[in-house]
């Protein structure tokens, strides 16, 4: 039963013996170019910076009323692709504002209706926009009552102007 077990051994490159210089190649020490100095990639946690909030504010893409109140529900994914943020935070603001309240299938999806939307949309410019905290626009809506109707009615000035910008321009 007792056997005798020969030892095996291995070479590694960068590592010759003496003995067998012969057959062994020599090892070439790699020299690996350097790369080039690039500039750091901006990251994407933490906190924006207060440009790109005021970039993303402007990239909203909610439709006309006509257009919007076409549809009687919209899914919680439509709604975050008008607002160009996550689901999780539709969630949120949903959690945190009492003026939203969607409607849940049995499965748990949210639906949305456009007056659900247009609220949103009064959040988003007094959390994004106006730089409100939580608590603040909380505290707006619970005490103006017709911040509702301010908003829309600086939002149909706001198309307004923009009209009449148009028009100015080509003449």
């Amino acid at each position: 039963m007792d056997k005798s077990l020969s030892q095996i051994t291995f070479e590694f490159f960068g590592k010759q013996k003496e003995e067998h210089s012969e057959e062994s190649f020599p090892v070439q020490p790699r020299s690996v170019p350097a790369a080039p100095e690039q500039p750091k990639p901006r990251q994407t946690r933490g906190r924006k910076a207060l440009k790109d909030f005021e970039a993303e504010t402007e990239q909203i893409e909610i439709p006309e009323d006509e257009i919007l109140f076409q549809k009687q529900y919209y899914s919680i994914g439509e709604v975050a692709n008008m607002f160009k943020v996550n689901t999780s935070l539709i969630r949120y603001w949903e959690n945190e504002f009492d003026i939203i309240e969607p409607r849940k299938n049995r499965k748990g999806d949210r639906f949305f209706k456009p007056s659900d939307v247009k609220n949103l949309q009064m959040i988003h410019d007094l959390l994004r926009r106006r730089k409100f905290t939580i608590e603040g626009a909380k505290d707006y809506i619970k005490k103006n009552k017709q911040a509702k109707e301010k908003y829309e009615l600086i939002q149909s000035l706001q198309k307004l102007k923009g009209f009449l910008l148009e028009i100015k321009a080509n003449l």
